[in-house]
């Protein structure tokens, strides 16, 4: 997902020397983060359109919820693999080809007239996803010198933040005006501004590698690259388990207007913004102590919604908290894995991507299968068992050391 991007180390891409960039392109840098934005906004619509998209299209609730599922599928696959079948193409023309599969895919939910469409537009969205997130900080490397790299990949990872606290709040809000169809079509014309402006600023990029799976392969042999791995399935498993699943929790449970779930929804973004700061400061210090930060709070929250999520209020303020504690996660576990792999930290980073994407499609599976023969709050149930597994696994082989600042 998001986080993995800032990796900087031109391992995988970058085997043949050539000149660093003399001049920073910031429109370029700007393309990205919209891309970033379109993407992230795309993949999380399902969570709060869940139970209008399910309603119209005849399906489960846990049915509709495979949509995050699907994309999450793929897109750890395509993380993977697109960087191999794309290895002999000028990376402008791939980074065109995936923001054209972004403008499709919600064309194709804005006009899905049964679940089967839904999910080939949701595939095609795992495609891009992935697709992207493999190469994101490598093109961004190519667009401005070396000294600028991190204000870059800052500027990107914005779209990231600004979807989090807009795309699901936005998403209700406009679904339930014009129903949940319009969202992807505001998400398509996005995408279509996005596709347009990197057409424009984007310059051309040969490849520069000939990148193999033998590389992945020995980072796998890693005692402490396999634990990160299983931490990040489980704990964030855990969270999508409730997330994609927390419409239905704040109709059914707390019995929420559609104006009031979009207010939760954006205090859940909000949270999240605030979060990623936190979760920062004190990976500074600690990515241990980072991650089980965040896994400490999402279980003592989902404890709460367990026992009281009855109560609107209560609700209110766990959901806005729950925003907050996984917002922790990212820079905890993308430290870890850099710290586990220094020598190889973009190849580290395309495992991540396609273990946060294997545990947004696991949460989003058990998820649905408890919320079809649980109820609403099967959702945090799962994200309860699972975080605590993840956070004793890290409270027991997590690093001790001190990260570098």
């Amino acid at each position: 997902m998001n986080d993995t991007t800032c990796s900087a180390s031109p391992s995988l891409l970058t085997a043949t020397p050539t000149a660093e960039p003399t001049s920073a392109n910031w429109m370029g840098i700007v393309s990205l983060a919209l891309g970033v934005f379109g993407l992230v906004t795309a993949e999380f619509l399902p969570a709060s359109l869940l139970t209008a998209m399910a309603a119209d299209l005849n399906i489960s609730v846990g049915a509709a919820g495979q949509a995050v599922t699907a994309t999450a599928a793929v897109a750890a696959l395509a993380a993977l693999t697109i960087p191999l079948l794309t290895r002999n193409f000028d990376r402008r023309f791939v980074l065109l080809g995936l923001s054209l599969l972004l403008v499709v895919s919600n064309v194709l939910a804005a006009t899905a007239n049964s679940f089967f469409v839904l999910i080939i537009a949701r595939v095609l969205l795992g495609i891009a996803l992935g697709g992207f997130w493999s190469m994101a900080a490598a093109l961004a490397m190519r667009m401005v010198p070396d000294n600028l790299f991190a204000r870059a990949m800052s500027i990107v990872l914005t779209g990231v933040s600004v979807a989090t606290v807009c795309a699901a709040p936005l998403g209700a809000y406009i679904g339930g005006l014009w129903g949940w169809r319009s969202a992807f079509i505001a998400a398509g014309f996005l995408s279509l501004i996005t596709l347009v402006t990197q057409l424009f600023v984007i310059p051309a990029m040969p490849p520069k590698d000939n990148p193999s799976l033998r590389i992945l392969g020995q980072l796998l042999t890693r005692t402490q690259v396999r634990v990160v791995l299983l931490a990040v399935v489980l704990m964030i498993s855990g969270h999508f388990a409730g997330f994609t699943y927390i419409r239905p929790l704040l109709e059914e449970v707390a019995q929420l207007s559609v104006s009031a779930i979009s207010a939760v929804l954006l205090g859940f973004g909000i949270g999240g913004f605030f979060g990623n700061f936190a979760g920062a400061f004190i990976a500074e210090r600690s990515e241990r102590n980072a991650i089980i930060f965040g896994g400490a709070l999402i279980i003592a929250i989902t404890i709460t919604l367990l026992f009281a999520g009855s109560s609107a209020s209560v609700t209110a303020v766990s959901i806005a908290l729950w925003g907050f504690a996984f917002g922790a996660f990212p820079i905890g576990f993308q430290t870890w894995i850099v710290r586990a792999a220094p020598d190889q930290v973009e190849a580290a980073g395309g495992l991540i991507v396609a273990a946060f994407q294997v545990a947004i499609a696991s949460g989003a599976i058990g998820g649905g299968i408890l919320v079809d023969y649980l109820g609403a709050l099967g959702g945090p149930l799962l994200a309860l068992i699972t975080t605590t597994l993840g956070t004793l696994l890290v409270l027991s082989f997590g690093p001790r050391s001190q990260s570098p600042a």
